[in-house]
């Protein structure tokens, strides 16, 4: 590699707003995060998806079509 091209790659800590701590490679220095995969909804299973339906189940709800 040349000399001067390249960003320092160093060893970081990403620390995020739950209190989980990661050590990773970056070339930042102590990344701070609002959510990692410890608390994300769709990563512990909590995330809620409310499907109502479509406009074609809408239209057979409203008219009472089975």
């Amino acid at each position: 590699m040349k000399d001067g091209l390249h960003p320092a790659y160093n060893q970081t800590t990403i620390t995020c707003a739950c209190g989980n701590v990661l050590e990773v490679g970056s070339t930042k220095k102590d990344l701070k995060v609002d959510v990692c995969s410890k608390c994300h909804p769709y990563w512990t299973g909590n995330l809620r998806l409310d499907t109502k339906g479509g406009r074609a189940d809408r239209f057979k709800k409203k008219y009472g079509i089975q």
